[in-house]
């Protein structure tokens, strides 16, 4: 106990005519006496205009980066604004670790830290953001269009095995949640539609509701939905990690496109494997609304009849129309948030969520514009 008494950290302060202080420090300086030394300090030095401050360092022994935040401090004027400091003691390691802090004062930075944009600045670094992430989209989009469409007349030049493994990853993989949720929402249409036509003895239409809301509408737009959310998210998540650890800009220096070689894989395999996982979840939506239907008395063959006389081939290609579309969005918009991606511990993270806040804004736009191309067109 003498010992920690001895060696603790402690100032002694002369204050001298003309402003001048000075401030020699002693003992050990670690976590445990940072704190009582810097408010012992505070509170001898903030009352004092001081002009000059000399702190000699020369006894102390500091511990740790809480000894190294107080000496910055002192270094900085925090303890005396107008006073030139002068920190004379340290060993030469310290001196530059000190050295490479140098910079603005504290207060001036907490005082940019408190100052706020107006609403004004706000909304127009708003519509910068916005303006910036669009051109960048649209470019986006070009260049896909052109990789595309290049694979298209030389497929040989896609990486097939990639696509293969993105589509097993993404589809396959995908399989049990899809079935589950897409089976689940075609007994909620029959639930939800059975009391209503209930009422004018029209129970038989259930059919109509669940052949077109799981083969035109839901079928898609749930796949396309499921899939931004758990594949969309991925591929921006790989792409971003690539290039915080700076993958990317070794595909550059190699010669690589970064685009050809990550996200043409991607896209390719969204495009793909999402009309066949639309067509499994109209199947199992149809599978959930007919065993209402059966609940209710009506028999499969009825069922069925009732759904291929409502139910065309047109409409299963307009499911699928949209299926291929919204494939291409949420595969090209989470590689285009993965290239985005910035640099932090959160980056990525912030790069998945736009991936898929973005794709399922962009998957109910593109179905809005399906919808009143079908209806006006007849």
């Amino acid at each position: 106990m003498t010992d920690a008494i001895q060696t603790r950290a402690r100032a002694e302060t002369q204050i001298l005519a003309g402003g001048r202080v000075e401030v020699r420090l002693l003992g050990r300086l670690d976590v445990h006496t940072m704190g009582r030394l810097w408010r012992e300090l505070e509170e001898r030095l903030r009352p004092v205009q001081a002009s000059t401050l000399d702190v000699d360092a020369a006894d102390l022994d500091v511990r740790g980066g809480g000894g190294l935040a107080l000496l910055r401090h002192l270094k900085a004027r925090g303890f005396t604004p107008r006073a030139v400091v002068t920190l004379r003691g340290l060993s030469p390691e310290l001196d530059q670790i000190l050295h490479l802090y140098a910079g603005q004062e504290p207060e001036a930075h907490q005082s940019d830290l408190r100052t706020q944009p107006s609403v004004l600045q706000e909304t127009g670094m708003a519509a910068r953001g916005f303006a910036r992430d669009l051109r960048e989209q649209i470019a986006f989009v070009g260049s896909m269009t052109g990789e595309l469409a290049a694979a298209l007349v030389h497929p040989e030049h896609l990486r097939w095995a990639e696509v293969k493994r993105l589509c097993i990853a993404a589809g396959a993989n995908a399989l049990p949640i899809v079935s589950l949720l897409s089976f689940l929402i075609g007994l909620i249409i029959g639930f939800e539609g059975a009391q209503p036509l209930a009422q004018f003895g029209a129970q038989i239409y259930i059919a109509d509701m669940i052949g077109f809301g799981a083969v035109r509408e839901l079928g898609p737009m749930m796949t396309a939905i499921m899939l931004a959310g758990r594949s969309g998210a991925a591929f921006a998540a790989e792409i971003g990690t690539m290039k915080i650890d700076e993958e990317l800009a070794a595909l550059a220096t190699m010669g690589l496109n970064p685009l050809r070689f990550l996200a043409l894989q991607r896209v390719a395999a969204g495009i793909l494997l999402t009309p066949l996982l639309t067509v499994y979840t109209m199947f199992t939506g149809v599978l959930g609304g007919t065993l209402v239907m059966m609940s209710l008395g009506f028999s499969a063959s009825m069922i069925y009849h009732e759904m291929a006389t409502r139910v065309h081939l047109g409409d299963i290609g307009i499911g699928l129309a949209k299926s291929v579309v919204f494939g291409a969005i949420f595969s090209g918009v989470g590689c285009l948030r993965g290239f985005q991606t910035g640099q932090g511990p959160i980056a990525v993270g912030i790069s998945a969520t736009r991936a898929v806040v973005s794709s399922i804004f962009l998957i109910i736009l593109a179905d809005t514009v399906f919808a009143g191309a079908v209806f006006f067109l007849g």
